[in-house]
């Protein structure tokens, strides 16, 4: 559960090697605290119970990217497919691996709702079904066990995850939920099976129903943006639909007046998974169109033939009104939606993304489209 909290956390017990961190949220608000030469920006702020968004802490999922607006400090330990060269130039960081050298003032691309003031929950869940969607993606179905104070629901946005740890390990991956916020406590997740993957392993050859396992969260700041009746795109890529189709059963169950384009795409039939689902979708939210995009289809393919990107960007080309873009999937895929409409002249602030990326133990929440 969120709860409000002061937008200034105290320094008062500031040492000559702590430097002052204010963060500037996407929707004006402040906070600071305190933070070490030797400490990273993410740890220090969690030791005051500030939790920003950041996943694996290690500098290779791009979570905790924020724009350093003033200050000195070292940045190190980081993956180039979190943080691009280019992005570094421009002024972009890794919380996880920055640490101060002075003051700093950095810009976070997220509301200040979204940054959570307690530590995240952890809940033990069982597993209900587990369902091959195809040869290397897995439909996890979970069930809750009742809280503290026996209730079964989590709180969580559409497009949020959670970390799914290994029974009697330490070992967790992060997982974005495919359904709706619930009071029966069910989740469900779509999996892209890993060659090598520690959680892929587990779950392809020892899980079954019934087994107990770990529930952390939510995290993420990939949620539904409140900018009025603009039209949605949705593009997604692989086990990116996930988010995507949490974010539309949402607006559907709401009956939200905007248009909605969803662009869905794998590489070919083997690897398509949810069209009777989409389908099921569209017909009870009749505001969303869809199209479903293969790159490498068969002779009797009927639908799309290309990329997802390419069918966005023909889409977007045609578009009356400016639309808000939810993009979710691999780094390649986000970086062709988000050229694509620029190249169109959309401002990047109108575009919503979450890169999957793997590892360094290979587990990933998606596949490459």
């Amino acid at each position: 559960m969120r709860v409000a909290h002061a937008a200034r956390i105290s320094c008062e017990n500031k040492t000559m090697s702590d430097h002052t961190i204010e963060l500037i949220t996407l929707d004006g608000k402040t906070l600071s605290y305190s933070c070490p030469e030797d400490t990273d920006l993410i740890s220090a702020a969690e030791g005051v119970d500030i939790y920003l968004n950041a996943q694996c802490h290690s500098g290779s999922c791009g979570a905790c990217i924020a724009h350093c607006d003033s200050g000195e400090y070292r940045l190190e330990g980081y993956s180039e497919d979190a943080l691009s060269e280019a992005a570094r130039s421009q002024g972009e960081v890794l919380m996880c691996c920055t640490r101060p050298q002075s003051d700093m003032r950095l810009s976070l691309p997220y509301e200040y709702d979204l940054i959570r003031f307690e530590a995240p929950a952890r809940r033990n869940a069982r597993i209900t079904t587990m369902t091959r969607l195809t040869p290397d993606t897995v439909k996890l179905e979970l069930q809750l066990e009742p809280d503290e104070e026996g209730a079964l629901s989590l709180d969580f946005e559409p497009g949020q995850f959670v970390q799914l740890g290994i029974p009697d390990t330490d070992i967790q991956r992060p997982y974005s939920l495919a359904n709706t916020p619930n009071w029966d406590g069910s989740l469900e997740f779509l999996i892209k099976l890993r060659h090598g993957g520690v959680f892929s392993t587990w779950l392809d050859r020892q899980a079954a129903p019934g087994m107990m396992l770990e529930v952390e969260g939510p995290f993420g700041t990939f949620v539904l943006r409140d900018h009025g009746l603009r039209p949605r795109y949705f593009v997604a890529g692989g086990c990116g639909l996930a988010s995507i189709m949490s974010m539309l059963k949402r607006m559907a169950e709401w009956q939200e007046p905007h248009t909605v384009k969803l662009f869905f795409g794998v590489s070919t039939e083997k690897d398509l998974f949810y069209q009777d689902e989409i389908t099921q979708l569209a017909a009870d939210y009749p505001n969303l169109q869809y199209q479903i995009c293969l790159t490498r289809p068969s002779p009797s393919w009927t639908g799309y033939h290309g990329s997802v990107v390419e069918a966005f960007k023909q889409s977007l080309a045609g578009a009356q009104e400016t639309p808000d873009i939810y993009v979710c999937g691999s780094p390649h895929l986000v970086e062709g939606v988000t050229e694509a409409a620029i190249a169109l002249g959309i401002d990047p602030n109108a575009l919503i993304f979450e890169r999957y990326l793997a590892g360094d133990a290979q587990d990933s929440r998606c596949d490459i489209s």
